[in-house]
């Protein structure tokens, strides 16, 4: 866990015989110290630990906060499980498509069956989307074992809710529909010992006419540069090599700060860090893609050379629907300019088909732009209709075959030009951090170059978190065979 001493004094700190503190994260600590005593006098009772598991459902963004959220269990003396027949579970939810809600609906079944055999468990919901109208009626109506929820607003407070749950008999509710407050060193449980997260920021301004995030995370708030670098401080410390930065839109980080700070700035300090091998962000928007962001990219010796850009579409006309604030020109303009400033960049994409009001026209100029910018590769999604949405109440939705063939056509050209584009690198010798041992040969770990490429090569446990100079001995389309140079 990062930071054991200082968690420990914090809750040390805490005089239980006194009203919690008013500030925070002082107040959190309070409430771990409580919920500590109750869960030691229920184990003892059962006679063995309590058992905890955090299943993360959607973005990297939930991937730390659920971190954040095993840190919590943790400390307040849960240990890990790695099935959901633990004491405690906790789902943290996405809603950006309608059949993520349903995914958590049905795993909610199994649930229920694990807590009749287990009448003590505790079932906790939150995310994205316990923020979405009408969830939680659902879940009070027909989920009542669920014991807990709570939004994306305040899972700072989790061990405060966790504290109420544990003293109520009832569901516990509590879901904000906004907060300005930003709480900094809480106890995080990271899953690798080497890489982290790192959130820069929260919420997102852009309201794309398809997207539900800002109605669920916020509007975008930004952490103090000093905080962020503390934290990162703080990782090196502990051994990691790898950050990412995470934020629904890195680009526009530090315009609502006091004192403002632009993303290119940030990345400068960051880069100083001792320690940090390499440094990785996401999510980047086209329309805040600036020079001084691409000139860092270009003198940087840590920033991978991978960059993500979501294009959406490649029809000037759709985007405008979308709401995405850039025209086809000015994002086939970006791609020329930091292929120009960074050679040997991976730019990888995100392309919605079938989108309201698509037509073949507009389906071809996002070909037009798959073929001129020849993405490294690219996530492809059919047009999902997300109740709540501008995009939704759009006339002319397109009839799910059409799109369905388009997308067919569109999956097609994209692996084609990444299968090029990867075998250019054939033969080449290149860093790969070593990430994990390989899944299906227990001989081989797998590892992942600058720009972002999966790479299979042979190795032990021990090299794991290192940096290996390894040979791209054969490429299959999407990953690399290597070997140890």
């Amino acid at each position: 866990m990062e930071d054991n001493d200082r968690i420990s004094r914090l809750t040390a700190e805490q005089d239980l015989m006194k009203d919690p503190p008013e500030h925070e994260p002082e107040r959190q600590y309070y409430f771990i110290k409580r919920c500590r005593e109750i869960v030691k006098k229920k184990s003892e009772e059962l006679g063995r630990p309590l058992t905890a598991c955090s299943v993360c459902f959607g973005c990297q963004m939930n991937a730390r906060d659920s971190e954040k959220l095993t840190g919590i269990l943790e400390s307040v003396g849960y240990q890990k499980a790695e099935t959901e027949e633990a004491d405690f579970v906790i789902y943290n939810t996405c809603t950006v498509r309608e059949n993520a809600n349903n995914k958590v609906y049905g795993r909610l079944g199994m649930l229920h069956n694990y807590k009749k055999k287990n009448p003590a468990m505790k079932i906790a919901l939150c995310g994205c989307m316990m923020q979405e109208p009408g969830v939680v009626q659902k879940l009070k109506e027909s989920y009542r074992f669920v014991d807990l929820i709570f939004g994306t607003h305040n899972i700072y407070c989790f061990a405060e809710l966790l504290c109420r749950t544990f003293e109520s008999d009832s569901m516990t509710v509590d879901v904000w529909e906004e907060t300005d407050q930003i709480v900094e060193k809480l106890p995080v449980e990271r899953n690798y010992t080497f890489k982290s997260g790192v959130n820069i920021m929260y919420g997102c301004n852009n309201f794309c006419s398809y997207c539900i995030v800002p109605y669920v995370r916020g509007r975008e708030r930004s952490r103090e540069a000093a905080d962020i670098l503390e934290e990162i401080r703080g990782l090196a410390a502990d051994g990691v090599v790898e950050v990412m930065l995470l934020g629904q839109n890195v680009n526009s980080y530090g315009k609502n700060l006091e004192t403002p700070v632009t993303f290119a700035q940030l990345l400068r300090e960051a880069e100083q860090i001792e320690g940090i091998r390499r440094i990785r962000f996401m999510t980047s928007h086209p329309k805040d893609l600036s020079d001084e962001l691409i000139a860092v990219m270009r003198d940087s010796k840590k920033i991978c050379r991978h960059l993500h850009l979501p294009l959406q579409s490649g029809s000037s006309r759709i985007l405008k629907r979308m709401n995405r604030r850039y025209d086809k020109e000015h994002y086939l303009s970006l791609v020329e300019k930091l292929r120009a400033a960074v050679p040997d960049i991976a730019v990888t994409t995100d392309i919605i088909v079938g989108f309201p009001g698509e037509t073949e026209e507009d389906f071809e100029e996002t070909m037009d732009v798959v073929r001129r910018a020849r993405f490294d590769s690219a996530f492809t999604f059919l047009y999902s209709k997300r109740t709540g949405t501008p995009a939704a109440a759009m006339e002319d939705q397109i009839p799910e075959a059409v799109a369905k063939e388009r997308f067919d056509r569109l999956l097609k050209e994209v692996q084609q030009i990444a299968s090029e584009k990867a075998d250019l690198l054939t033969g080449q010798t290149l860093p790969v951090l070593a990430e994990e041992i390989n899944r299906q040969d227990a001989h081989l770990l797998t590892g992942r170059l600058s720009n972002n490429s999966v790479v299979h090569f042979p190795g032990t446990a021990e090299m794991i978190g290192t940096i290996r100079n390894v040979k791209l001995v054969t490429c299959k389309g999407f990953y690399y065979l290597g070997e140890l140079s």
